[in-house]
């Protein structure tokens, strides 16, 4: 600001030369992403729908356990994938109607299935225990108060 033409009103600016850190730019440079850190190198190099589809599949498969475990049954296998992927179909197209075909996967089949009756079977034991020793507190827990009313009364 200009001062007026009197004296001891010079330009006001000339008076002096301190001023404020308020008056200073600040926080001029933003923070940059580390590698980890979602970069967009990292995100263009990956594959958002085969893992969206992967994470799906598997939330999938947990849901069947829980309702399987809540009814009291085993699942005998995991369910079937509605689509096959694109590396299964291609090596489908590539198998000649003379080449034999793998019967190893029956075996892993049966082994799991087995393990998973035993696993069952075991489980359905522990429960049963945890139910008899819960029983035996109950009745303790009665016996405990009966005796404390019977003193009370005399």
């Amino acid at each position: 600001a200009k001062g007026g033409t009197g004296t001891r009103e010079r330009d006001l600016s000339a008076m002096s030369k301190q001023y404020s850190s308020r008056d200073l730019p600040s926080h001029t440079s933003l923070k940059s992403r580390e590698t980890g850190q979602g970069t967009t190198d990292e995100l263009k190099s990956k594959d958002f729908k085969r893992e969206l589809e992967e994470r799906e599949r598997q939330a999938y498969r947990q849901s069947q356990k829980e309702k399987a475990r809540k009814e009291g049954k085993a699942l005998d296998s995991p369910p079937q994938p509605a689509k096959k992927s694109r590396s299964e179909a291609i090596s489908m197209a590539n198998l000649d109607a003379d080449d034999p075909v793998d019967g190893s996967d029956s075996e892993e089949d049966s082994d799991s299935d087995d393990d998973t009756a035993m696993l069952m079977a075991e489980l359905n034991k522990i429960k049963a225990e945890k139910a008899e020793e819960q029983e035996e507190k109950e009745a303790r827990r009665r016996d405990e108060e009966e005796r404390i009313r019977m003193e009370n009364i005399l």
